[in-house]
């Protein structure tokens, strides 16, 4: 186990630095000068060249590249250049909402879809597979934003029932786990569950009812096993496959939140990410990107690894 941890942790450093040059170049290409959200508009050209030396954005890209990359390896991300804080500072908040609000749209849409998936398998046919195949397909379908807006104006506007925007009182971007706050977190944390809730719903249908197939189930059923015994065989044999799933799913609610955070003005990395790219904030825009992704890469390690504890057969693969 320790072998495979160390040859996982090597195959995640290259994809890692892989993941950082993408990140530096796909900003880098995109249209616009970053130099004006910092000077205005009728600056002397003196001035506007004074200020790309000052932030070294005239030394060709490779050099930009290798001097950004020495700097984060540091932890040092560089400064907005449209406020001139850190990016860490901004990115710290940002993040710790945005996971927040991942975790709980994730355990929304992990249980809602196991549920379903798991009824689905067992009643395959009946009205209760058809319902819970139709909800995942309504899920995966209706898009974030405009669900996003729909619950605000349902229980915001109309029956008034849930704030529509910030992550607290007063429009605070602190996060305290209190009613007053929790109830900002109820909006978007559904909308974004139902995309999670749709595919695990699909994924665990699908698994369970295979599974319920097997010769060890016909095998246990002639044994006189309980449905309690059975269902705990099954479980354990679907985990890794669903387990997958989940982690992949965990990983786009981290990166692919920019318009629910939007709709719901939630103070994370994906309304961060919206306000440094109408800013043309490059420092912002690059320490968000490289950060989201290498949780994501992160994440799919830390997957692998517990479906090798889960599945011996994969670590012997």
């Amino acid at each position: 186990m320790l072998l495979y941890l160390v040859r996982r942790v090597l195959y995640a450093i290259p994809i890692a630095l892989s993941v950082g040059l993408v990140c530096f170049m796909l900003v880098q290409i995109a249209p616009g000068d970053p130099i004006n959200a910092i000077v205005p508009a009728d600056a002397p050209q003196e001035v506007v060249e004074q200020v790309r030396r000052d932030y070294g954005l005239d030394k060709p890209l490779p050099v930009q590249f290798g001097l950004w990359l020495m700097r984060v390896v540091q932890g040092d991300l560089g400064r907005s250049l449209a406020t001139g804080r850190p990016v860490t500072a901004d990115l710290a908040s940002a993040v710790g909402n945005t996971l927040t609000l991942a975790l709980v749209a994730a355990g929304i849409g992990f249980v809602m879809g196991t549920l379903l998936g798991t009824v689905a398998a067992v009643f395959r046919g009946s009205l209760l597979d058809k319902a819970a195949v139709g909800l995942a397909a309504a899920g995966v379908s209706v898009p974030h934003y405009w669900l996003g807006m729909v619950m605000v104006v349902l229980f915001s506007v109309t029956l008034n029932w849930l704030p529509a925007m910030g992550a607290g009182p007063g429009g605070s971007g602190a996060w305290a786990w209190d009613w007053e706050h929790a109830k900002f977190l109820v909006l978007p944390a559904v909308t974004l569950s139902v995309i999670p809730m749709g595919i695990v719903t699909r994924t665990v249908r699908g698994v369970v009812m295979e599974l319920l197939n097997q010769d060890f189930v016909t095998t246990l059923r002639g044994k006189g096993l309980r449905r309690g015994g059975i269902a705990l065989h099954v479980v354990k044999n679907a985990a890794p496959s669903v387990l997958a799933v989940m982690g992949l799913q965990l990983g786009y609610l981290m990166g692919g939140s920019i318009l629910v955070e939007t709709v719901f003005s939630w103070p994370g990395t994906g309304f961060l990410l919206n306000s440094a790219i109408f800013q043309r904030d490059l420092p912002v825009l690059q320490g968000t990107i490289l950060v989201l992704a290498i949780f994501f890469v992160a994440l799919n390690l830390v997957v692998d690894l517990v479906q090798t504890a889960l599945d011996p057969r994969i670590r012997r693969a």
